[in-house]
């Protein structure tokens, strides 16, 4: 038996028809609109190839795993220390992992914190930091409008499969 909305209308055909293709059309809008903010990531240099290569790892068994794989870094990108000897470190790791993302702007910053701390350079290092941090959470933001957007058609898809 069809689920309906309410109990008292009963939808003839054209009505559901008309349902799923409104639906279908909202689908393929919002994965338009998904995939044209990730091409603007690329665009902005804020990702680089290593995206691509994660997203070849997703499959339908699996289909949030660049978005729990970009969730892991930016978790574990929260802990930050506050001496520089050990935020060097710390840097240099977080660059591996902007690189294991694609996260290129993040990456970038990462090189050049790190260019100052080789060369002693305090004042650049503590600008530098604050740019890190910037591209970090421009780059998140970014991203998590993204992985909505391929939720939101994951979940609009599958909803349109249980109707039919």
């Amino acid at each position: 038996m069809p689920l309906y909305l309410f109990s008292y209308y009963k939808p003839n055909t054209s009505t559901i028809f008309l349902f799923l293709f409104t639906f279908f059309l909202l689908i393929l809008y919002n994965e338009r609109q998904a995939a044209y903010l990730r091409n603007a990531l690329f665009d902005q240099g804020y990702l680089d190839e290593q995206f691509l290569q994660l997203e070849d790892l997703q499959d339908e068994t699996n289909p949030h795993f660049v978005e729990e794989v970009v969730k892991l870094f930016y978790t574990d990108s929260k802990k930050h220390p506050r001496d520089f000897e050990k935020l060097d470190k710390i840097m240099h790791q977080f660059k591996g992992s902007s690189t294991s993302i694609g996260a290129k702007k993040v990456k970038k910053e990462c090189t050049q914190f790190q260019e100052y701390c080789n060369v002693g350079n305090v004042e650049g290092c503590i600008r530098e930091f604050q740019e890190v941090k910037q591209e970090h959470a421009a780059s998140r933001g970014s991203l998590s409008i993204i992985f909505r957007s391929f939720t939101l058609c994951i979940l609009q898809e599958k909803l349109v499969k249980s109707l039919t």
